[in-house]
């Protein structure tokens, strides 16, 4: 009998992982630099403004990559559109919960951070291992 349950990655073998991790380092360092140079508001803000940017990329991961193989097609293209669709909704969520709840908050330094956090994605082919290679 042929077992037709789709075959499932763990988390930390998904194609994302690595730059889930660049994400999150280039977050506490923009951070950390912030907190060096600018000050603590500028800090939190930046933390902020990457952990924006970086959560709904891992809730992305974690449903759009969670499946393999070619008998999981279907689940692999539900699984991109929940992912995305929850990426979108949990960053405005993130957004509206960052200025309607802390105070006092530096923009520029949560947009700076989130742009930066999110320019890690251009360097993704970079970062992301390839499985074909020998």
């Amino acid at each position: 009998m042929v077992d037709r349950t789709p075959k499932r990655l763990p988390f930390h073998r998904q194609p994302a992982f690595n730059l889930l991790l660049v994400q999150l380092a280039v977050t506490i360092c923009a951070a950390l630099f912030l907190f060096c140079f600018v000050g603590r508001v500028a800090a939190y803000s930046g933390l902020m403004g990457g952990l924006i940017a970086w959560l709904p990329n891992t809730y992305f991961s974690y449903k759009a990559f969670r499946y393999s193989g070619a008998r999981a097609a279907r689940d692999i293209v539900r699984s991109f559109y929940a992912g995305e669709a929850g990426k979108l909704i949990l960053t405005a969520l993130l957004f509206t919960v960052a200025f309607a709840g802390i105070k006092p908050l530096m923009p520029l330094a949560l947009f700076g951070v989130y742009l930066l956090t999110l320019f890690v994605n251009g360097c993704a082919p970079l970062l992301v291992k390839r499985s074909s290679r020998p």
